[in-house]
């Protein structure tokens, strides 16, 4: 049986900086529909960004998704009765969504200060190469290389 091709859903440019990578973000921090909370929650993050670096917010965020998106991950494939960790290449938004979800995922963690300023200091630390996002992604990297052996299994 032939595998099904699904068409890609194609999302509109955020209306602040006119970039699909801000506005598929925005959706990633929205929680139970409420994106408007969620958009000011990424803008407030990227003022934040904007006075500490004095940098235009969006290439800061480009470097940061770019710094935190991993090259190569483990999937588990069975191999007659044992289950091996095969190390595979992580392709396009695949990289972009891992990345995002890691940054998000690094913020939510802290307590006791306003989400935007935990996603803004998320942002410049994975910027600047450093912070738990980056952390999870040379953790990856690391399980990946390890598991360098079982590589002739990939499909």
């Amino acid at each position: 049986m032939p595998k099904l091709k699904f068409k890609k859903h194609v999302l509109a440019p955020d209306t602040v900086y006119g970039s699909v990578m801000v506005a598929r973000f925005i959706n990633k921090v929205m929680q139970k529909g409420k994106k408007a909370t969620a958009r000011k929650i990424v803008y407030d993050a990227f003022a934040l960004v904007q006075k500490e670096l004095k940098k235009e917010p969006i290439e800061i965020f480009e470097k940061a998704i770019e710094n935190v998106a991993p090259l190569l991950a483990v999937k588990s494939k069975r191999v007659g009765g044992a289950t091996y960790q095969v190390p595979v290449e992580v392709k396009g938004d695949r990289r972009v969504g891992l990345a995002m979800r890691w940054i998000l995922e690094s913020s939510r963690k802290g307590k006791g200060k306003p989400m935007a300023q935990k996603l803004a200091q998320e942002l410049l630390n994975a910027y600047k190469n450093e912070g738990s996002a980056v952390k999870k992604r040379e953790e990856t990297h690391r399980m990946a290389e390890a598991n360098r052996a079982f590589a002739h299994f990939a499909w």
